[in-house]
């Protein structure tokens, strides 16, 4: 229980705090800025990395927990209990930004700038680049490292700078589906669901050309 009140903790953390930062911009005329959501996202997840790491591995999005799994570095019969705690704690996040500001129609939900496919190609080569980062810098669930916090963050915090305004740079079907559900508003969102986790995968035989212990048991990435 102490593991998936993590992941939905930190769920919630990611969502609240940077589609939040996406709406209170588009409120206050982009006073923060897109430099500063993208920042916003990738503080976060340093943040919470730093703090709850060492408890349930700090994933905070399906498709990282797809990807542990197909490294052989999480349980298959823990990957659902995962996957509900992330969506809860997105869910739970997008709720109460609508309570906050109701006035906000589509909640930070992420929709492609141009064509369908040019979002799909770039949220599968984003997430491909966050999950290979990940693979190489995380040692275990019991992960609290300087290097995995700063690395994945800054990943994030980057690849939201450039993509964002093109794709929205999501990278996580929690963070995209949720504000979806909460607003009403599923045009593309299936992009965001099935990019990601391709993405996500395809990192695992990448690692596994670089490093020969990307994979497998040995990393004990399970929590």
């Amino acid at each position: 229980m102490r593991r998936l009140a993590a992941e939905l903790l930190g769920t919630f953390a990611l969502v609240f705090a940077g589609t939040g930062a996406i709406v209170i911009n588009e409120i206050s005329g982009g006073v923060i800025t897109h430099a500063g959501v993208a920042l916003t996202f990738g503080l976060v997840v340093l943040a919470m990395i730093y703090a709850l790491g060492d408890v349930s591995g700090a994933h905070f999005n399906p498709a990282v927990t797809l990807g542990f799994w197909a490294a052989r570095r999480f349980p298959a019969n823990e990957i659902w209990r995962y996957l509900a705690a992330q969506l809860a704690g997105a869910l739970l996040a997008s709720l109460m930004l609508k309570l906050i500001f109701p006035a906000s129609q589509s909640l930070g939900a992420t929709h492609p700038a141009g064509p369908a496919m040019q979002s799909l190609v770039l949220e599968f080569i984003l997430t491909f680049l966050l999950m290979f980062v990940i693979l190489n810098v995380s040692t275990g669930a019991k992960e609290k490292g300087i290097t995995a916090g700063i690395a994945v963050g800054a990943v994030i915090a980057l690849e939201a700078m450039f993509a964002g305004p093109i794709c929205g740079a999501s990278m996580n079907p929690a963070r995209s589906l949720a504000p979806a559900v909460v607003s009403g508003r599923f045009n593309d969102l299936w992009i965001y669901l099935l990019a990601p986790v391709l993405g996500a995968l395809a990192a695992v035989p990448a690692c596994f050309c670089i490093r020969e212990n990307c994979c497998g048991p040995e990393k004990n990435d399970q929590p």
